[in-house]
């Protein structure tokens, strides 16, 4: 695609991380996934670098300002994964209710457990989103037919919400959410924002989904309130840390909790990772460059 706007591309998904500062003095767009941290330090070696692409939405492996203090664009896209989300949030707010994967495992165990297993209909409750970007509006147009309430909490603006969607404040959020799910970036503003404090100023206990990022939530946080039952159970698709088989003696304690608590969900950073969504993904970066290269002639 990126040959057919005349791009002349240069294919290396197997470089390893030490080889990348040789190969870039001469490159004016750099296409990147998540794993390449983007550092000043790095970018020193890209004199002519206009363009860093990010295969995805989130770019919290984009250090804060190296790319403004540079000049540098910056595109990604979030469209291109915002209803692979969408419908994993869905699908984990739905198996939290129904205890889908907790019967699965007691039927696999040799146990036909029904009222131990009666659970939740999402319809009638009040569901805060913090967050109400791409993936936050792909989630509440899944809530439409549920017949809930949706309140959703933004920094930014919000313009044109869906009709069943009111945005509304953190406050009123905590005084009235019975589920809480997490929709916004990670950058260090936002390091722990969901944390004991806020956590505590929930006026009842919530269910909690997390499929932004892992470092927005403080795990501590979420460990003491599963123990209190201020959370009533939790759904994340993220961690505090992802490379399993570096955690401290600290995040390995929090992660066994979690793997023994009856009413936590965990899945491996999939929310948005699809078959449609690996394409859909490019698709709208290549657009977004074509547009970038249109302006820039």
């Amino acid at each position: 695609m990126l040959q057919s706007l005349g791009v002349e591309v240069t294919y290396v998904p197997d470089i390893k991380k030490e080889d990348v500062p040789a190969l870039l003095p001469d490159y004016h767009m750099l296409v990147v996934r998540s794993k390449l941290r983007i550092t000043a330090e790095l970018l020193t070696n890209a004199p002519k670098l206009e363009v860093v692409a990010r295969a995805g939405a989130g770019v919290d492996n984009i250090d804060d300002g190296v790319l403004e203090a540079r000049n540098i664009t910056l595109l990604n896209a979030p469209e291109g994964n915002r209803d692979a989300v969408g419908d994993h949030t869905l699908g984990l707010l739905l198996a939290l209710f129904r205890k889908i994967t907790e019967g699965d495992r007691q039927i696999r165990e040799g146990h036909w457990l029904r009222e131990e297993n009666r659970g939740e209909e999402i319809g009638g409750k009040t569901i805060g989103l913090l967050g109400y970007g791409h993936m936050g509006k792909a989630f509440a147009k899944r809530l439409i037919g549920f017949e809930c309430e949706v309140l959703a909490y933004d920094k930014q603006t919000v313009e044109n919400p869906f009709p069943h969607v009111r945005m509304t404040s953190l406050e009123e959020i905590q005084e009235r959410a019975q589920v809480l799910s997490l929709h916004f970036p990670y950058n260090q503003e936002n390091h722990h924002f969901v944390n004991e404090q806020l956590v505590s100023g929930f006026k009842q206990p919530f269910w909690l989904l997390n499929t932004a990022r892992g470092e927005v939530l403080d795990h501590a946080a979420l460990v003491e309130a599963l123990k209190s039952g201020q959370i009533k159970g939790a759904a994340l698709d993220v961690l505090e840390n992802e490379k399993l088989k570096t955690l401290t003696p600290e995040q390995q304690e929090r992660l066994n909790y979690l793997l023994d608590h009856p009413r936590v969900i965990l899945t491996p950073h999939i929310a948005g990772w699809t078959q449609e969504s690996y394409v859909r993904i490019n698709d709208v970066l290549v657009a977004k460059l074509k547009s970038y290269l249109e302006e820039r002639k």
